[in-house]
């Protein structure tokens, strides 16, 4: 059998994903699976032994608008699914599946489209993510009895440039990822400095890291400081390489705390806008979550571009002393 698993929305859905890979694998063995997912989160999964190969789907570039659609389904149905689990709930996705013609097509009750697939799931919002996405199995298999880890595989050490391996320390370090794709999710800056400087003073070595777009973040967090800057100088493929060797990562509500949770490295969350209670908090590692407890708060599910407000207070009243708390903790005995 060969079965196809979908999931075309943030990094960070991809790797909240990732159970039902080892699920659907535990279910059925032999068959030969697949995952489809933006060109980006694409390296997110690349080295999964469990997946026989990646389907890179660019519905914003190359595969874009209706000729994209038919031409993704037509490459899709070529391939020859005997059955495919859409984690993704667009009404793009379930018409592309459609059109490709998989014999057995599993999705969610809350898919636009959900008409067009065979057996549909609920999504039980009270539950953390992980468990959401797993629910697409329900029909096969007992949700409680699965491993229900994240997964992440780092690329071999051929596959990382120079550059980045002699950045690395080879003492312990902490990694800070001072970014987010919402501005109401981030820490302030001037607090990452804080605490990069009092650790570095403590003799753990410091990584500020993130994608092109949250450099000047990672600039002012690490800005007069020994901290190595990183930002925009990985691939995602680098970036997890570079993450299982942290001591601890620091982060906000973002694709690195599920990297953390996926890679098993203990976790300080800072929570500003948004609350682990929508389920997408820190899962089975070690892991602290630092949040300001605020009537204003959450004020919306993903974020905002800016505080509806005009105060920040979920951003600006988190202090430095309660994160480097949370990674004195985690640490205990292992931080110099």
């Amino acid at each position: 059998m060969k079965i196809l698993i979908v999931q075309t929305s943030f990094l960070g859905d991809t790797i909240l994903s990732t159970p039902v890979i080892e699920g659907i694998n535990a279910l059925y063995p032999d068959a030969e699976l697949w995952m489809m997912t933006t060109p980006l989160s694409s390296h997110l999964v690349a080295n999964d032994p469990l997946l026989a190969g990646v389907i890179p789907y660019d519905k914003r570039g190359s595969a874009k608008g209706i000729k994209g659609l038919r031409t993704m389904a037509a490459e899709v149905k070529a391939m020859g699914f005997d059955r495919v689990y859409s984690l993704h709930r667009s009404i793009r996705t379930s018409v592309m599946l459609a059109l490709a013609g998989i014999p057995e097509r599993v999705g969610f009750s809350n898919a636009k489209g959900r008409f067009l697939y065979h057996r549909t799931f609920r999504r039980d919002p009270s539950v953390h993510d992980v468990l959401r996405n797993l629910a697409i199995l329900e029909g096969e298999a007992d949700i409680t009895a699965l491993k229900a880890d994240m997964r992440l595989f780092p690329p071999p050490d051929s596959e990382i440039s120079e550059a980045v391996k002699n950045a690395i320390p080879t003492s312990p370090f902490a990694l800070m990822v001072p970014g987010s794709a919402w501005e109401t999710k981030m820490w302030h800056s001037e607090g990452y400095r804080t605490v990069a400087k009092a650790l570095l003073q403590k003799g753990l070595s410091v990584v500020v890291a993130g994608g092109p777009d949250e450099a000047q973040a990672c600039r002012k967090a690490s800005e007069g400081t020994a901290a190595v800057n990183l930002a925009g100088k990985t691939g995602i493929g680098e970036m997890i390489w570079i993450a299982k060797k942290a001591a601890v990562i620091i982060c906000n509500d973002s694709m690195a705390l599920h990297m953390a949770s996926a890679l098993k490295v203990p976790n300080v969350a800072i929570f500003c806008s948004t609350t682990p209670a929508f389920g997408f908090g820190p899962w089975k590692n070690r892991a602290i979550v630092v949040e300001k407890e605020l009537p204003c708060r959450p004020c919306g599910r993903h974020g905002k571009r800016e505080c509806p407000n005009g105060t920040e207070a979920c951003m600006r009243e988190i202090t430095p002393e309660q994160v480097l708390s949370a990674v004195e903790t985690l640490l205990g005995e292992e931080l110099p």
